[in-house]
């Protein structure tokens, strides 16, 4: 790659660095492999089955600091009570968790930080002593950002050796991911794009661009897969013109084309996106499978339920099945104490056996190289979308589309196209309507002042204006429905709005 050897920095003009760049970033995400197969070590030829496994890491960016040195609006106190929202300086949860550590579980802080770095460690030491320990690792923007600003440039760089030393670096993957944690399915596709772009911006700034070309795998925020037909085709097309190559997704998010469940989550699917224009867009689905408890990675479930599958037919080869998973990487007693010692435990006794650790990457390209590829693999779709191609006129648009729409939710309360995630039972729409109104807002006047203008992305007042509008969208203000995260978020879209209204 022309430019592999290119730093970009970190901050600009006090930013985050999420934007500007974006001809060295599609070049970087424009790189042909093999990334991981030639250097790999791993048997694919002798093993009976594989596993893997992908740490997700996140913690939001709130208005919780101190008194706002400068800002956008008037300092306003609560009542004698110390700042109010309006004064406080944004900051990540993580460092709001350790300046207050009596309150609720905020004596983790410390834990969740050792979480951040300690992987990168592991996988170190697994390696001196000869083993083949595999991770992938999703880490939000916001999350990476609050470890800067916060003055934990060590975790980064624990991170950064263990991701660019070749010894180590063949045995972690990173997954792309929006940059501000938000849900695909109810962010504006336009802004959805943004993030997209913006994390592997600033992931190229903090590990270098020869890392991000070896990111090709998408961690959806909080597995959550748009089944709106149009939102869905516009997320494929996003993540396919942004260089990646497969998405995880949650088994019960996708059904088969020709209906009916997932009936082997254990290989490769081909992800079917239609639009109502009569559109296609296509992208390798990675299933993983029903469950988020994160007792299944702190207790490396993935492994021992690998361990009773054998190889099955694809593509008109024999391949091995791999048991997939993902799990917050710092959340609860499991993760934080039992994970540890056991990740250490299964990746030394899976070394070099029938049934070792891969990340998917090289699992694909392995199959690249004996002649399986995506136009092999079983097609699924977002659930729901079955009852609605069975009635629509192919290409009707999007009028058509939101009329079979309403008649089929009056007709069936159960269906919805406002997707699926790790939660199944929860919409991320119904109910939410206070904190996605101001986002909408501020959606709607990026889009119109700062988008349709054509502002130049190097800009600081559109770096601004982008970081702000960002981070307003994080899927944890409308998580818990309502109180403080709440007050966050629609505190958070005031100083999007005040921002672009100022500016441009």
């Amino acid at each position: 790659m022309k430019n592999s050897q290119l730093r970009i920095p970190a901050y600009i003009d006090g930013v985050a660095n999420i934007c500007g760049s974006e001809d060295l970033v599609a070049e970087a995400m424009g790189r042909e492999g093999p990334f991981y197969l030639p250097d790999s070590g791993v048997n694919f030829a002798n093993m009976d089955s594989a596993f893997a496994i992908a740490l997700h890491m996140h913690q939001p960016l709130i208005p919780a600091g101190g008194r706002r040195r400068v800002g956008f609006s008037p300092l306003i106190h609560d009542g004698g009570a110390g700042p109010a929202l309006h004064s406080r300086q944004i900051i990540g949860n993580l460092e709001y968790m350790m300046d207050n550590p009596d309150s609720g579980d905020n004596h983790n802080a410390m834990i969740f930080a050792r979480c951040y770095e300690r992987i990168g460690e592991f996988v170190a030491e697994l390696v001196a002593e000869g083993k083949q320990p595999r991770v992938m690792l999703d880490y939000s923007g916001c999350l990476l950002h609050g470890l800067c600003q916060m003055g934990r440039g060590d975790i980064i760089d624990t991170l950064r050796a263990a991701t660019n030393d070749p010894a180590t670096g063949r045995c972690i993957e990173w997954l792309g991911t929006p940059w501000g944690h938000p849900m695909a399915p109810s962010t504006p596709v336009q802004d959805y794009r943004l993030h997209v772009r913006a994390w592997q911006h600033f992931f190229a700034a903090l590990f270098g661009f020869e890392a991000l070309s070896r990111v090709r795998g998408f961690s959806p925020s909080e597995m959550a897969l748009p089944n709106h037909p149009d939102v869905c085709y516009e997320f494929v097309k996003t993540l396919t013109e942004c260089g990646y190559r497969w998405v995880l997704v949650q088994e019960h998010t996708v059904e088969r084309i020709e209906g009916g469940g997932v009936r082997d989550p254990y290989v490769p699917h081909r992800l079917v996106a239609k639009n109502s224009r009569g559109q296609t867009a296509t992208i390798t689905a990675i299933i993983k499978t029903q469950g988020s408890d994160t007792k299944l990675i702190g207790q490396m479930q993935p492994y021992y339920e690998a361990l009773n599958l054998g190889r099955r037919e694809l593509g008109g080869a024999k391949v091995p099945p791999v048991v997939t998973q993902i799990a917050d990487g710092e959340n609860g007693g499991v993760m934080m104490n039992e994970f540890p010692p056991k990740y250490m435990q299964v990746m030394a006794e899976a070394s070099q056996s029938r049934c070792p650790a891969v990340n998917v990457t090289e699992y694909l390209e392995y199959l690249d190289s004996i002649g399986v590829t995506e136009e092999d693999f079983l097609a699924v779709q977002p659930i729901m979308q079955g009852r609605i191609w069975e009635r629509f006129t192919d290409g009707a648009g999007p009028e058509a589309l939101g009329k079979l729409i309403e008649d089929l939710e009056k007709e069936d309360d159960r269906f919805g196209v406002e997707g699926g995630s790790w939660t199944n039972d929860r919409s991320w729409v119904r109910g939410y309507e206070q904190v996605l109104g101001p986002m909408q807002t501020a959606s709607a006047m990026f889009a119109e002042k700062v988008l349709s203008r054509n502002v130049s992305t190097s800009e600081k007042r559109y770096r601004e204006a982008l970081f702000h509008l960002m981070i307003a969208q994080t899927s944890c203000f409308r998580y818990w429905g309502e109180g403080t995260w709440t007050d966050y978020g629609r505190e958070l879209c005031r100083r999007a709005t005040d921002i672009i209204r100022d500016n441009f």
